[in-house]
């Protein structure tokens, strides 16, 4: 990967985690799931795990962090693999791949049960972190196709 991909694809992640922090400033002021909070619980498992509070900036730090550097690095590698056309298609794809491994490890591991089903609001937080992760992931395809246009047209 060529350094302008990389910068590219870390952009697309900071406008995918942009997206997905306008998605969950609206969840909060619409009272959509109050007590479905991943932010919440993801603060408290770091707290269990370094013995001590963790403020919340650090776990927005980290996700943004994973959402621009890692994620975002992750779909530029994986970007010309995807079986899509459009950048929001590669975008939705590379997200349903993030939400299932979300479901099955991050869900879980915060204590939430496979896709957060372990939950008593039913499937409703199974189908927003879905929403939560296509937010982000189909902004980071459409802005990483944006720049590779902009790219190829220099």
């Amino acid at each position: 990967m060529d350094l302008t991909r990389f910068w590219n694809a870390m952009a697309a992640g900071l406008c995918g985690s942009l997206a997905h922090t306008a998605l969950m400033a609206f969840k909060a002021s619409a009272g959509l799931l109050p007590s479905f909070s991943p932010y919440d619980d993801l603060q408290a498992m770091l707290a269990r795990l370094v013995g001590g509070a963790v403020p919340p900036l650090a776990v927005w730090a980290l996700s943004y962090f994973n959402g621009s550097v890692v994620l975002g690095f992750l779909f530029g590698r994986l970007h010309r693999y995807l079986p899509a056309r459009t950048g929001a298609g590669k975008g939705a794809i590379f997200g349903l791949g993030v939400w299932i491994l979300m479901g099955l490890v991050f869900f879980p591991a915060i204590g939430k049960g496979l896709f957060a089903a372990q939950t008593p609001l039913g499937l409703a937080p199974t189908l927003f972190s879905l929403a939560m992760v296509l937010t982000y992931s189909i902004t980071l395809g459409v802005t990483y196709a944006v720049f590779s246009t902009q790219r190829a047209a220099r």
